[in-house]
């Protein structure tokens, strides 16, 4: 006996069972999330919250992020002053011990001092100033 064939499916039908299938997202549903996007964007715009970030009282807004980057400038230069301190080199633990910083802080610090290229990394967790 010879088997019946069925019906044909067309390559938009098979697409289209794929994306509801799989949940991709279609143009349609990607613009409604920019309109959605825009919507919640003007609404924070125009909420009295916005944009003003944490103010100190008595002090301007562009004194307020001068003393913010100096402060960051005052750590980096602290702990570069103390790898100076070693013309060997020093180590994690020791930087932390003498500077009192956190262990994330501190790594973050002496992560940003590597890529300006101010220390050299001897050694795994070792830093000498460039």
């Amino acid at each position: 006996m010879a088997r019946r064939k069925g019906k044909s499916v067309s390559f938009d039908a098979m697409v289209k069972f794929f994306m509801q299938y799989y949940n991709i997202p279609t143009k349609k549903d990607i613009e409604r999330l920019i309109e959605r996007m825009d919507r919640l964007e003007n609404v924070m715009k125009q909420s009295e919250f916005f944009g003003r970030g944490r103010r100190i009282p008595g002090v301007k807004s562009s004194q307020a992020t001068a003393s913010e980057e100096k402060s960051n400038e005052t750590f980096s230069n602290m702990i570069l002053d103390v790898i100076k301190g070693y013309k060997e080199g020093v180590g994690f633990s020791e930087i932390q011990a003498q500077t009192g910083f956190g262990e994330k802080k501190l790594r973050n610090i002496i992560y940003r001092l590597h890529k300006m290229g101010k220390i050299v990394r001897k050694r795994r967790g070792f830093y000498i100033a460039s």
